[in-house]
This record gives C-alpha cells, sequence and structure tokens, in this order.
C-alpha cells in the first residue's frame, strides 16, 4: 500500500489512511489444501489457474470453497479434469510471469488468470503491467499449449469495504484504468476472453478483512468462467458436451 502512496506523491491526505489501512486490515491465510487435483470423468481436460491472493484462495479455509476448488466442480460435468494452481498472495504481473516460466512446457488446455490487484496498489505503470500482461497471455498460449484463457478482470477497488475515501475512490479508477486496458488487450487476442468483475462486493459475502472474497463470490466467480468457456469445450471435449 505505502508503494502505491510514493506514486501518489505522497499525499498528506492518503499516508495516514494508508496506515490506518494497514494497522487495521486482516492478514489471512491463503486456503489451506492440495494445489492439484482430479474431479469428473469423460474426456481429459487440463486446466491451469494462476494469479495472485485471490487466486491462492485468501479469505476461505479450504481451497475447495475457493476459485480452483468451485471451477474444477463447475467444469466436472463435462470433462475429467486435472487442475493445477500456482498463486501467492502479493503476486504482481511480473512474479506472475516469471512463476509460469518457471512450470514444464504442456501444462493447459485451459487457464484462468486472477492478477493485477496488486499491480494497481503497488503502484506499477499501465504500461508496465500491459507489457507483463501481454508476456503472462504468449507463454500461457506458446509454452503451455493453452486453447483459452480467462483474464479475469481487475476488482472495482472503489467497492472494498476495507478502504477508506478518499483513498478509495483513487485506488477505484487505477482499477477502472487497468481493466479497461485489460480488456482491449484481450480483444487483441484469439481465444482470449476478459470476463469482468460485476461480481456484487456484499460485505457479507466477502471475507473478513474486507479485501477478498468469501465462499459466495468464488463460487459465482468459477461458475462464471465456467460459462465463459462453454464455447470453447464444446470444441475440446465434444463428447460429453452433447450429452
Amino acid at each position: 500500500m505505502l508503494s502505491t502512496l510514493r506514486t501518489l506523491a505522497l499525499s498528506p491526505i492518503f499516508v495516514p489512511q494508508a496506515l490506518w489501512v494497514a494497522s487495521r486490515a486482516t492478514r489471512l491465510p491463503e486456503a489451506a489444501g492440495p494445489r492439484t487435483g482430479r474431479a469428473g470423468q469423460g474426456p481429459a481436460l487440463r486446466v491451469l489457474i494462476v494469479g495472485d491472493s485471490s487466486a491462492a484462495g485468501v479469505g476461505v479455509a479450504e481451497q475447495d470453497a475457493a476459485l480452483a476448488g468451485r471451477l474444477a466442480h463447475h467444469l466436472a460435468p463435462m470433462a475429467s479434469v486435472s487442475w493445477a494452481l500456482v498463486a501467492k498472495s502479493g503476486w504482481t504481473s511480473r512474479q506472475v510471469l516469471q512463476a509460469i516460466e518457471l512450470l514444464p512446457p504442456a501444462r493447459a488446455d485451459i487457464a484462468v488468470l486472477a492478477v493485477g490487484v496488486n499491480d494497481v496498489k503497488n503502484g506499477m505503470h499501465i504500461s508496465k503491467w500491459r507489457k507483463n500482461y501481454t508476456a503472462i497471455l504468449r507463454s500461457l498460449q506458446a509454452k503451455h499449449g493453452a486453447q483459452a484463457i480467462v483474464a479475469s478482470g481487475v476488482p472495482p477497488l472503489g467497492l472494498f469495504p476495507l478502504l477508506p475515501s478518499p483513498l478509495r475512490s483513487v485506488l477505484g479508477a487505477r482499477a477502472e484504468r487497468f481493466d479497461a486496458s485489460l480488456a482491449a488487450l484481450c480483444a487483441e487476442g484469439e481465444g482470449v476472453l476478459h470476463l469482468p468483475f460485476d461480481q456484487p462486493l456484499t460485505p457479507s459475502e466477502m471475507a473478513r478483512d474486507g479485501f477478498h472474497p468469501g465462499a459466495p463470490i468464488y463460487d459465482a466467480w468459477a461458475t462464471k468462467v465456467a460459462e465463459a468457456l462453454q464455447p470453447y469445450l464444446h470444441r475440446m471435449v465434444p463428447e460429453k458436451s452433447e450429452v
């Protein structure tokens, strides 16, 4: 959070607000449980989930209730899903790219990305963000064989209960610009889907830190990912999708 303030010329308003947020924020762990698994029967489908704390399941206790587990659940009726999660709290687009490059090749038919919040709040320039994200997409397609990539939209930081105003407005505006850039980038590539983050951020459905998703939001997010992938799944696993 403090690195964001450096890019905002250390405004006397934002400094105390960032310190207040840091003092009030509840540090939640990543979801426990395996980071690989299998679900369903039928044609094989390899799914790779990559990203930051939201991909890692911060906000729920177990991976079964997080994005990876819920996505495997929603895809299982169509295929034999083999999934893997590569995620860590605090990762920016640069660190996600580094993690993808370190993976063995040919890891995914489908990839799901959740990265951007840390780039926004850490003050990364939007041009650098776009460059990193472009490299991530290229690596997933060229090195890992992803036929479809779902790029989860940058969450609306302007609606996060934890953040006070006006810091919330500043970060919210940055998040909107980053997400617009991401949507434009995805529109340029084949097999890349931008999935807007339009899930209502009801405090009761968020984690107790007021910053991360709770179980209902993770399930709704996974449902939307599965729905967005339907046109691709019909081509990848036609035998099952026609049942």
